[in-house]
C-alpha cells in the first residue's frame, strides 16, 4: 500500500507561480513511476508530467518549459514547480504513483489561475 498526500494548491494570478508537493508513505520502495494529473471542470483527467524511479521525466506539450517535476527520495516527496501559469492550468491536481503495477492517487489539490 502507498499513501499520497498533496499540498500547495491555491489561487494565483496569470503569470504567477505555485509549487505543489506530494508526500508518499507506505511501501514507497515499490514505486516505479510518479506523476501529476489534472482535471479541469467538465474535462477528463489528463497527465501533466511524470518522473520514473531513474529520474527521467516527461511533460505534456501544454506545460513543457513552464512546469518542472522533481522528487526528493530522502523526503519521499515529489514536487511540481509551476511557472508562467495560465487560466487554462486551472483544475484539481492529483498526485499519482505506480507501484508494482497498481495505481495510487492522492486526494487532489485545487489550483485556480485567475485575475
Amino acid at each position: 500500500q502507498v499513501q499520497l498526500v498533496e499540498s500547495g494548491g491555491g489561487l494565483v494570478q496569470p503569470g504567477g507561480s505555485l509549487r505543489l508537493s506530494c508526500a508518499a508513505s507506505g511501501n514507497i520502495f515499490s514505486i516505479y513511476f510518479m506523476g501529476w494529473y489534472r482535471q479541469a471542470p467538465g474535462k477528463q483527467r489528463e497527465l501533466v508530467c511524470g518522473i520514473s524511479s531513474s529520474g527521467s521525466t516527461d511533460y505534456a506539450s501544454s506545460v513543457k518549459g513552464r512546469f518542472t517535476i522533481s522528487r526528493d527520495n530522502a523526503k519521499n516527496t515529489m514536487y511540481l514547480q509551476m511557472n508562467s501559469l495560465k487560466p487554462d492550468d486551472t483544475g484539481v491536481y492529483y498526485c499519482y504513483a505506480d507501484a508494482l503495477g497498481r495505481a495510487y492517487w492522492g486526494q487532489g489539490t485545487q489550483v485556480t489561475v485567475s485575475s
